[in-house]
């Protein structure tokens, strides 16, 4: 991985491609904690937080760390899930989209990580407002976003010389190339 960008757009990607249900797909940000009357989003929702649980150093400013990531999912309805109700199979949609994305994730390897397994999943405080839930996964990944793409030593001056070259002597003792900084 050489950006938390790459791991994000693969997860997301992942959501979209294999859980059609779900519409909305988001970076979490406590969306869901500052809701008004109205959803500023299309439902039902997933929302995707990282976090770091232990990293161990490599080699060149590259880090495999332990990744924990969190799926929110978030689906508003007015149905009633009692046992029996006319529309309880709209009311518990929410519990197999959970299912979908513990299918989605568990045991997979990806790009950008590496033997995703869930860890914990439950209910979330919503304020009141649908149905609110966490899926945590464990998972490695392999950061190399630090490490440098480039020499940084400076080069002051290069030139370059078009004229016929002479195939060097193999027998001479003398450096075939003299290197002068300027």
């Amino acid at each position: 991985m050489e950006a938390w960008t790459d791991l994000y757009k693969e997860v997301a990607q992942r959501i979209q491609d294999r859980i059609p249900e779900i519409q909305w797909v988001d970076l979490w940000h406590e969306q869901v904690s500052y809701l008004s009357e109205d959803i500023p989003f299309p439902t039902p929702a997933a929302f995707i937080a990282f976090r770091l649980d232990n990293c161990e150093d490599l080699s060149q400013l590259i880090q495999k760390c332990d990744l924990q990531v969190d799926i929110y999912l978030f689906f508003e309805t007015f149905s009633d899930s009692y046992l029996g109700s006319f529309n309880q199979d709209s009311a518990t949609e929410y519990l197999r989209i959970l299912t979908k994305l513990h299918t989605c994730f568990h045991g997979i390897s990806g790009e950008h990580f590496f033997q995703m397994s869930r860890v914990a999943m439950g209910r979330e405080e919503s304020g009141g407002a649908g149905n609110f839930y966490r899926i945590s996964f464990n998972c490695n990944v392999e950061d190399a976003s630090a490490q440098a793409e480039f020499n940084q030593n400076t080069v002051n001056q290069v030139t370059v010389v078009n004229e016929p070259i002479e195939r060097p002597s193999t027998t001479d003792t003398e450096p075939l190339f003299i290197i002068e900084q300027y």
